[in-house]
């Protein structure tokens, strides 16, 4: 199968791609820039072409000859607010695609989306949200829609993120330390993704990717502490000053956190039919894993096959 996938330049597609490459894929990359080419790792039967995702003629040379499509594009903050960061990222590159797949006759689509999506306030869920709803509509597109929960793995922005927020605080104060969710191993993920693309069965289906284990996030970021060997006080704060801190933070550059991230986390991250099961996968425990990551020095990847 030839396979064209977007967005798989970050930490989902670094783990995804390996993966198929030793499955025998056949893999074209669709990047914005010279630059990620040179980020990314060699890997047999894997390819780069840079093509401008706005660009619909683009778009659809690019996805000459190929027999599938997997869409990983997806960003947690936006520039700016008002969500027309998140529409230009989640939702205008699906349209695009379905275009193109529709043109050249090239029916099957992966959606890696998010659980909860088109629920609740955030403008990020309500985006990914529109991407799955025109999915759904396209009558010549087989699609299978991925919602997975909170995605931990070597290079994650979860645990790694609140790592080196209390390498350098004693004192964290966190909002919403209540939201509820249900990680996953990004292992798992990858392994639910290759499934899919054999198991028709799986089209028109939308699945909920989930863990084994439910937290607070209150109680990841002290396991966040505890794996990496830290003494750190965590302080929970109430929502009043969980909203306010969204809103102050809105102004910091790179926007650790935003008043949009505190709307998504006002719904519980948790799936209601974890659908790994259903694919044969045994979810992965945190404690079995997370470790082994946040020991090593920045940069340095864990393969996929020393975690199982």
């Amino acid at each position: 199968m030839r396979l064209v996938l977007t967005g798989a330049t970050g930490f989902v597609g670094e783990h995804l791609l390996a993966h198929l490459s030793s499955m025998g894929y056949e893999c074209r990359v669709l990047i914005r820039s010279d630059k990620l080419r040179q980020s990314v790792q060699n890997l047999p039967g894997v390819d780069y072409y840079k093509v401008d995702l706005r660009n619909a003629a683009d778009l659809t040379t690019a996805l000459q000859g190929a027999d599938g499509v997997i869409n990983l594009i997806g960003i947690l903050n936006e520039r700016g607010w008002g969500g027309k960061g998140f529409h230009a990222a989640h939702v205008l590159p699906v349209q695009l695609l379905i275009t193109a797949c529709e043109a050249l006759g090239i029916r099957r689509f992966i959606q890696v989306s998010a659980l909860n999506a088109g629920r609740g306030n955030s403008h990020y869920l309500r985006s990914k949200g529109e991407a799955e709803a025109l999915l759904r509509a396209a009558q010549e597109i087989d699609e299978t829609i991925l919602q997975p929960a909170v995605i931990f793995g070597a290079g994650d922005s979860f645990f790694n993120r609140f790592a080196a927020l209390l390498r350098f605080v004693p004192l964290l104060p966190l909002a919403c330390p209540d939201a509820r969710m249900q990680p996953v191993w990004v292992g798992d993920v990858v392994a639910a993704i290759a499934l899919c693309l054999d198991h028709r069965s799986t089209i028109g289906k939308t699945l909920e990717l989930a863990g084994p284990e439910v937290f607070t996030l209150f109680q990841l970021v002290n396991k966040t502490a505890r794996y990496k060997g830290w003494n750190r006080r965590v302080i929970g704060l109430p929502n009043s000053l969980s909203r306010l801190q969204g809103m102050l933070m809105d102004f910091v550059p790179g926007k650790p956190f935003s008043s949009d991230n505190y709307r998504s986390l006002q719904l519980d991250s948790i799936s209601r039919h974890n659908a790994l099961l259903d694919l044969g996968i045994h979810p992965s425990r945190m404690d079995a894993i997370v470790p082994s990551y946040l020991a090593l020095k920045a940069g340095a990847a864990v393969p996929l096959e020393s975690k199982q």
